[in-house]
């Protein structure tokens, strides 16, 4: 997120999960559970990259982690390697939007972008400069259950798309066939090729 308004978001995302869970998520009937150990113990595992400034409880019993916000992260840190698939949130501060737009582009396109700013010139930049299966301007997951328009990714983050017609196109395989008659072809395509190069060379 961009520096000058790193505090003031983190301030908000605090203010929002009280707001939408209350002062302990666990007891919230709205705040989901990890769908399994597996998945609890690899997200458990990227708590350790970084400062935790939001949230950062856990119950493996229950496979409870509680909405949270990590500082202080590298680029290069394990929790930036993959898509994360939980309540965990990386921070990484940028000065320059081109910054940003570099470290989109030096990892595997991702399954969705979300950019949020008014500046549509900044907008603009963004989706020129990047690539990714989807994404929205000033909203996040919006673009998935949106019927028409086509969901899916772009090279590591998925093959083909679906959703409407997209979904037709996906799981249909569309046949090449070529038809021809019996009553003309063409010698060039057959040896002895000597003669043929020349008499090509010369049309050419």
């Amino acid at each position: 997120m961009h520096k000058e308004v790193r505090q003031k978001l983190i301030e908000y995302i605090k203010k929002y999960i009280d707001l939408f869970f209350g002062g302990d998520p666990s007891k919230s009937p709205d705040y989901g559970r990890i769908i399994n150990k597996t998945h609890f113990d690899r997200l458990h595992r990227l708590l350790n990259h970084g400062r935790i400034i939001v949230g950062g409880q856990t119950e493996p019993e229950s496979l409870y982690i509680s909405p949270t916000v990590i500082d202080e992260v590298s680029p290069h840190s394990a929790i930036m390697q993959e898509e994360i698939f939980g309540p965990i949130l990386p921070v990484i501060e940028y000065d320059n939007l081109r910054d940003a737009i570099k470290i989109v582009n030096e990892r595997p396109k991702p399954l969705a972008l979300y950019f949020f700013s008014r500046d549509k010139k900044k907008q603009k930049l963004v989706l020129s400069e990047t690539s990714s299966g989807g994404g929205c301007i000033n909203d996040v997951i919006l673009h998935q259950p949106t019927v028409t328009m086509p969901f899916g990714g772009v090279g590591e983050s998925g093959i083909g798309c679906y959703h409407g017609k997209a979904s037709f196109d996906t799981f249909s395989h569309k046949r090449s066939i070529l038809k021809k008659g019996f009553a003309f072809d063409l010698k060039l395509r057959y040896p002895p090729y000597k003669n043929h190069l020349n008499f090509l060379k010369r049309i050419l």
